[in-house]
């Protein structure tokens, strides 16, 4: 691959070291440079399906930065691509890159739904509302073959237990048949990521994500089976989707979203890497500009890990689009909050004698 040709249906254009092995890495990436040299391709660009067995799925949340208590993956790696993903970097724990590798290898997590019902069986758990994606789509394409997630959803509503889920794919709409059951015990809600009205922006920033659309048709579907949406117009990128907070605001409330929230970009750890070679390849000409702005959001950093901060940013880019997003709220979304999730049914069907207080 030449340095000016991108690699089709990935966000990430190159890969990362992993930090855990840079010796090994090392050796790779001569051997890469080498084959490049000479004219041949030795990476494929095929995603590659790996299953896992882990001991546990449920995680709890200690940011104090989101409001989710506990999360659940199914997959580990995204094939959606996006560029901005804080997530890239949890793929070196298991042995892979944050850049293509995250991407392209997609590990399978085959009993979720056992460790999952194991779980809320406990004697002790008190139904905290579990959500889906924490930290990889669940909804990604693999979903679509191994079907993990509809599982999953199958265990929450046996056990009639609250479950969010986090998602820009509409992949969802083929399970709405268990959703609606959710939803209609008030057991569901949905936090639909939507960074973009523009279909480019959404296909260079997200490759593989489902259309901007295909997004609003959905939080529509949702909407009209009184199942509550929340948008997330999450990352805001200065000077690529900031100038777009009050019309997507508007689009998505008239789409039937009850509430929107935001974050402001931040490149963690091995992102600053992928996103800067992505950047000055795809936006040569602003790509200065952007990353100024991402660092003006940032005390002078592509990155600010401060809790309470590093969500929302500082200095007067920050404060702009918080201004905006609050404006947008007050237009939009005035008097709307997203609902908290009862875990009463859960404790109910749990120990049918707490009807009796």
């Amino acid at each position: 691959m030449s340095s000016n040709e991108s690699i089709k249906g990935r966000g990430a254009q190159m890969n990362v070291a992993n930090r855990f092995f840079e010796l090994s890495h090392e050796i790779r990436d001569e051997f890469l440079e080498y084959c490049q040299k000479e004219g041949e391709h030795p990476e494929s660009n095929k995603t590659n399906y790996l299953k896992i067995y882990p001991k546990t799925i449920v995680n709890k949340v200690e940011s104090p930065d989101v409001r989710m208590m506990y999360s659940m993956n199914p997959y580990q790696g995204c094939e959606h691509g996006c560029i901005y993903c804080y997530a890239r970097n949890t793929h070196e724990y298991w042995g892979y890159g944050p850049g293509l590798d995250f991407e392209r290898t997609i590990l399978i997590k085959e009993n979720a739904p056992a460790l999952l019902e194991d779980f809320l069986k406990r004697p002790k758990w008190v139904g905290d509302t579990i959500v889906l994606s924490g930290n990889t789509d669940c909804y990604q394409p693999a979903e679509r073959k191994f079907e993990i997630t509809r599982k999953c959803l199958e265990i929450f509503l046996k056990y009639k237990h609250p479950v969010g889920i986090i998602t820009k794919n509409t992949l969802f709409l083929r399970d709405l048949d268990i959703i609606k059951e959710l939803g209609e015990q008030k057991l569901i809600g949905l936090n639909i990521s939507l960074t973009s009205l523009n279909e480019k922006t959404r296909q260079i920033l997200e490759p593989r994500t489902a259309s901007v659309y295909k997004r609003l048709k959905a939080i529509e579907t949702l909407s009209k089976l009184n199942i509550p949406v929340n948008v997330m117009m999450a990352p805001i990128i200065p000077s690529i989707n900031s100038h777009e907070i009050l019309p997507l605001a508007k689009k998505v409330s008239e789409a039937g979203a009850i509430s929107i929230a935001h974050t402001v970009v931040r490149l963690n750890g091995a992102i600053g890497i992928i996103f800067e070679d992505w950047i000055r390849k795809t936006f040569p000409e602003r790509a200065d500009k952007v990353l100024n702005q991402i660092r003006e959001c940032h005390a002078g950093n592509l990155n600010d890990s401060r809790f309470g901060e590093r969500i929302r940013g500082t200095g007067k880019i920050a404060e702009q689009i918080q201004q905006l997003m609050a404006l947008a709220k007050l237009k939009y979304f005035k008097g709307n909050s997203f609902p908290v999730l009862s875990p009463d049914s859960y404790l109910e069907l749990k120990n049918p004698q707490m009807r009796l207080f």
